[in-house]
């Protein structure tokens, strides 16, 4: 499915004249040829309490994301099948539970409250299977001061899918680094998500005109299959 370049979320919070400003960055968007999935923080402290509304969790699991990180689960099982269907690298981002650093030092400002062992283990409905690569991180990239890099280069990938959480922190700082590293970078618009509707529409509108190809899941899905029918041994 074909989708215009602002077709997308943040059409109702971007107006024309901004709009118009940013046209020098429209071009045809695309997934690279030798991609993996990347996916960001898909941990149990984003789930916590249902698909509730972030207002009412904050007292009790103030870490999770509620209502957006339920919505966004089946069209993640969508994309991590097609994935796997074709033998595209899957590798997760979470905190790193196992460095003694200073209970000071963490992804962003925010102080984690209320947070239970399981917390940093990635969500049952996204698994890791044996073959996985799991990438444990202490600030918000999934490649500062990991092997992250190293290892999309041992695999020998040119570029990235990425989903999870959040859009404006983990996320965001993940897509810009890989960005700088000279990856191209397709976030999959429905598969990531923020505690702020205005903070995932904001920083995917930014994103997308300046450091990654924003898709939405049908048009991912359907890229990833006409790329395998064209060129089986790409990806």
């Amino acid at each position: 499915m074909k989708y215009a370049f602002e077709d997308h979320c943040w059409q109702d919070i971007v107006s024309d004249e901004i709009l118009e400003i940013y046209k020098a960055y429209h071009r045809e968007t695309f997934i690279g040829k030798r991609p993996a999935l990347l996916a960001i923080d898909l941990y149990n402290a984003s789930y916590k309490g249902g698909a509730k509304p972030v207002i009412e969790l904050q007292d009790e699991y103030p870490s999770s994301c509620g209502i957006h990180a339920w919505e966004a689960i089946e069209p993640t099982k969508q994309l991590f099948a097609k994935v796997r269907g074709l033998g595209i690298p899957v590798i997760y981002s979470t905190r790193d539970m196992y460095t003694q650093a200073p209970k000071r030092i963490g992804s962003t400002h925010r102080k984690p409250r209320n947070m239970t062992d399981d917390a940093y283990q990635i969500f049952e409905a996204f698994a890791p299977q044996p073959d996985d690569v799991i990438i444990n991180k202490s600030r918000a990239s999934a490649f500062f001061g990991t092997p992250l890099a190293a290892y999309l280069n041992m695999m020998g990938i040119d570029s990235l899918i990425v989903c999870g959480e959040s859009t404006s922190g983990c996320v965001r700082a993940s897509v810009l680094e890989a960005y700088s590293y000279g990856y191209h970078v397709t976030l999959v618009e429905e598969c990531c998500y923020d505690r702020s509707p205005l903070s995932h529409k904001v920083n995917l509108f930014d994103l997308h005109h300046k450091y990654a190809d924003v898709m939405h899941i049908d048009e991912a899905l359907e890229h990833l299959d006409l790329r395998h029918a064209a060129s089986p041994s790409a990806i």
